[in-house]
């Protein structure tokens, strides 16, 4: 896993967590316990920095990044989407941020809030807590009823155990040896 020291800023990694060795964790960058972190995701804290809570899966492809002199914060529990991009400024706990959205500069999305797959979420946006926001521009469509809670918790659930299943039975067999 290519992990960069940007600028005497370092990477922490907390414990129990898997970082695909194609991923890119740069500088100023601190993740928590038993985090996922996918193939190609790309966490730029360079010129910013990135802060992700425990137990969160930041999925295939996403990239993220803050500001510059500014944090990007992600809470615990939280999915990122494949390929999600995230430059906002705060993403709350147990939040879901659907495939392919787009979430701008100085967003702040509420605890617990869904983005749809494909949503952009315009700059300064913020998002309410337990809402479903979604379109281009993104708008709140509606609440997130318990049904829907429980399915987030279980996928969240899931990824949390793929990051200790990886750790343990995930061998490269291919290039790059």
């Amino acid at each position: 896993m290519p992990i960069y020291e940007f600028d005497g800023k370092v990477p922490e990694i907390g414990e129990e967590c898997f970082v695909a060795d194609s991923a890119d964790v740069i500088g100023g960058v601190r993740v928590g316990r038993r985090c996922y972190i996918g193939f190609g995701a790309i966490l730029r804290g360079d010129y910013g920095n990135i802060t992700v809570g425990e137990e969160t899966a930041i999925e295939e492809g996403c990239v993220c990044h803050a500001r510059p002199s500014e944090e990007l914060v992600i809470g615990r529990r939280v999915i990122l989407g494949h390929g999600a991009i995230v430059h906002g400024k705060e993403i709350g706990d147990e939040a879901v941020i659907g495939m392919g959205a787009v979430i701008g500069f100085d967003v702040v999305i509420g605890r617990g809030a869904v983005v749809a797959e494909g949503a952009v979420v315009t700059a300064g946006t913020v998002v309410p807590p337990d809402s479903l926001v979604g379109g281009v521009p993104a708008r709140v469509m509606k609440g997130i009823n318990e049904e829907k809670r429980a399915h987030f918790r279980h996928v969240k659930r899931v990824y949390v155990e793929l990051a200790k299943t990886y750790e343990k039975r995930l061998e490269r067999i291919g290039a790059g040896e």
